[in-house]
């Protein structure tokens, strides 16, 4: 009799399409279907960065038409580069924390013209895709601790959140505190404590997208109760991009300072362990790391990174950078690169819904930037608070974000506390040598700024 074969072992089916083969999709274990419904899953739950980056660098004098549609288009261009050739299900999009940096320090307080901070981002994505290219990523990665880099991440949480507190009225300026408490019966400050409230109740029910969908029911409670003027249209014509296109490239010349080194390294190192931070929480979510806890094709994903960086520089927006909102899409089942595909295709979408810029006020706005910043402050648990070396460096990094409304100044405080905090503990051989030229460099920023 013949032998029968062994029917025990389970094969995949083989690729019935040219996306499936392209993707993956059935060596992954996934379908079109599980793919198209994790991409809407993602970018419902980065959504609200289409209406709330624009209004962050209004402030700065960006004309904010202009602005949204950059956002749309650096999302959408990083997005699908990061889909079709890095192949993960991992989103990009003008980062938070980056476009207050670009708004509030750069512009409003180092007084330095958003065109010219324009040209430091496309810059600063130049340099990150060098160093994506190069061996250098590894050396610059294990050189800044990791008690630092939750700092910076949860230094930036707070700073948000403050800015969304102030711009909801919950904060005000006292001449005699400093701050204190805003006049919270007041409509509009009521309003953004409402979103605030529905925020995070859908967060706690588990929506995917709750940030988003916050937006949506506080807006809309602003215009039934006569807050907030409706808008005209829900769907119009893409705004002209002609405001800020192009900007980045003709402003390069004014790099040349010293201001702007700082700048330029600021944007970068928030950018590249924002974006490691990133790939590497949703890769293990999804089960992409290898045996060594490394991440496959993780240059392409920084390239994609970078790419989009520069392309969103030219069109008109700050930093681009992989979103951690991806995890909702992962949670969904999305696996392979369609999942990113889908939410690029989204994004382009989107563009057409510029008439609902005139709702998102910052009352609308706030609730996202408070609740955003309580996600990133999760950081603070992983800091190592019963050894001052690392104590101390990671508390001034977070406290003075806020306190000097300067994220850059947080950073700079940081690296330069620890190296110091570390010799005086004896542990100075366990620092980078990388770290000590960092701090030698904020010394010699922060005598210059006292001049």
């Amino acid at each position: 009799m013949a032998h029968e074969p062994d029917t025990a072992v389970e094969e995949r089916p083989a690729p019935t399409s040219a996306v499936d083969r392209f993707f993956h999709l059935t060596e992954s274990g996934t379908t079109v279907r599980t793919e198209v419904v994790a991409g809407v899953t993602t970018f419902l739950a980065m959504a609200y960065i289409i209406f709330v980056n624009p209004s962050i660098l209004e402030v700065a004098g960006m004309d904010a038409g202009a602005v949204f549609v950059a956002t749309c288009v650096a999302a959408s261009l990083g997005t699908a580069i990061m889909g079709l050739w890095a192949r993960y299900p991992i989103a990009q999009a003008p980062g938070m924390g980056l476009n207050a940096f670009f708004a509030f320090t750069v512009v409003l307080g180092m007084g330095i013209p958003w065109e010219t901070a324009l040209a430091g981002t496309l810059v600063s994505g130049f340099l990150f895709f060098l160093l994506a290219l190069s061996g250098v990523r590894k050396a610059v990665l294990n050189a800044i601790p990791l008690q630092l880099k939750l700092a910076v991440g949860a230094g930036i949480g707070v700073f948000i959140a403050f800015i969304g507190l102030r711009n909801a009225g919950i904060v005000v300026a006292d001449e005699d505190t400093i701050v204190s408490l805003g006049e919270i019966t007041s409509g509009l400050t009521m309003l953004a404590v409402f979103g605030v409230i529905a925020t995070a109740l859908f967060l706690l029910r588990g929506l995917r997208g709750g940030v988003f969908y916050g937006m949506v029911v506080t807006a809309v409670l602003g215009v039934v109760t006569g807050l907030i003027d409706a808008p005209s249209a829900a769907v119009s014509s893409v705004p002209s991009v002609a405001p800020t296109f192009g900007e980045a490239w003709v402003n390069l010349p004014e790099l040349l300072t010293g201001q702007m080194v700082i700048v330029v390294f600021t944007m970068l190192f928030v950018d590249f362990f924002d974006t490691a931070g990133t790939l590497i929480a949703v890769a293990n979510q999804a089960g992409f790391l290898d045996a060594d806890g490394q991440l496959p094709r993780a240059n392409r994903a920084l390239i994609s990174d970078s790419i989009a960086t520069m392309g969103g520089a030219t069109v008109g927006t700050s930093t681009t950078t992989s979103y951690i909102e991806s995890a909702a899409g992962v949670g969904a089942g999305g696996r392979t690169g369609l999942t990113s595909v889908v939410t690029a295709g989204l994004f382009l979408l989107s563009l057409a819904f510029s008439p609902l810029l005139a709702v998102v006020t910052p009352e609308v706005t706030a609730p996202a930037l408070i609740i955003v910043g309580v996600m990133m402050a999760k950081g603070l648990g992983g800091i190592d608070w019963d050894k001052l070396e690392f104590a101390i460096p990671a508390f001034v990094t977070v406290v003075a974000m806020p306190l000097t409304f300067s994220i850059a100044h947080g950073i700079a405080l940081g690296l330069f506390l620890f190296p110091l905090m570390m010799v005086f503990k004896g542990r100075h051989r366990e620092v980078h040598p990388l770290m000590y030229a960092l701090a030698a460099i904020f010394a010699v920023y922060f005598i210059w700024l006292l001049e």
